[in-house]
């Protein structure tokens, strides 16, 4: 099974960066990495020229004008440049596990979307954590023991421990999901009505559930780490949270404004 993971970016490469160093010493590389930049300066263009020689396995650079937030609108150009049977989502604030990717493999199920925790590190300690050295686990424990980061549960890799499975609405999240090629392809992508933060990945999966796929979900496998950074503007939300309600009572699965415009 090919495995491409699909990074969400925009003009915070110090941030990438991290994520792309944890990406290069997971314990089972990806096929391909894409990064999905919606608008960033050359700085971010810059970073992926240094990594492109390096990385292993395949790394893109899909990178389209700055109009705002529009990451539903780059996460379906990433995914339309993507050769993967198996698709990962992940933020560009959020630092891979260095199980991520084996995980992540280790769960996918025909049927299933999953739907991976990710456990959030402290402004005063996202500015020197990282996940890409031998020091990674001292740093990880460090961060326990000083109260840095939050869902500390999640940080105990438990492979034999049970999945859950649900139909639930909580606790969505696109910066760590996977699903299969043919199943994002089924329900045309992500909505790109969605303009601005919010509510564009809980609309996937309310198709998701509308087209019969179920929730896969593993308190203890496949965990990113949310770096801090300023929030951000939420002023479309209102407007995002209508096309969400619109989406949950209607019976489509296929959104008209997706991967294929219909």
């Amino acid at each position: 099974m090919k495995i491409s993971i699909i990074i969400t970016t925009y003009n915070r490469p110090e941030l990438l960066e991290k994520v792309l160093e944890a990406l290069r010493f997971q314990t089972k590389p990806a096929d391909e990495v894409i990064v999905a930049d919606d608008g960033s300066k050359a700085n971010t263009r810059d970073l992926m020229n240094r990594f492109m020689n390096t990385f292993p396995g395949t790394l893109l650079h899909v990178w389209h004008e700055d109009r705002g937030f529009r990451a539903a609108e780059i996460r379906n150009k990433a995914i339309i440049k993507s050769s993967g049977d198996y698709i990962i989502s992940l933020d560009g604030d959020c630092i891979p596990e260095r199980h991520f990717v084996e995980d992540h493999i280790l769960l996918a199920e025909q049927g299933f979307f999953f739907q991976g925790k990710r456990v959030l590190v402290s402004k005063r300690l996202s500015g020197s954590f990282c996940q890409n050295t031998a020091n990674s686990r001292l740093m990880l424990l460090k961060a326990i023991f000083t109260g840095n980061i939050s869902n500390i549960h999640h940080t105990i890799r438990l492979p034999f421990f049970p999945s859950h499975y649900s139909t639930k609405m909580s606790g969505i999240k696109s910066c760590n999901m996977g699903f299969f090629r043919e199943d994002i392809f089924a329900v045309n992508g992500f909505n790109q009505d969605f303009i601005g933060w919010g509510r564009e990945d809980s609309e996937l999966v309310v198709r998701f559930y509308k087209f019969g796929l179920r929730r896969k979900e593993h308190p203890f496998l496949a965990v990113c780490f949310h770096l801090w950074h300023e929030e951000n503007d939420r002023k479309e939300l209102a407007l995002n949270e209508e096309l969400l309600r619109k989406a949950v009572q209607s019976n489509d699965y296929i959104c008209s404004n997706g991967l294929v415009q219909k």
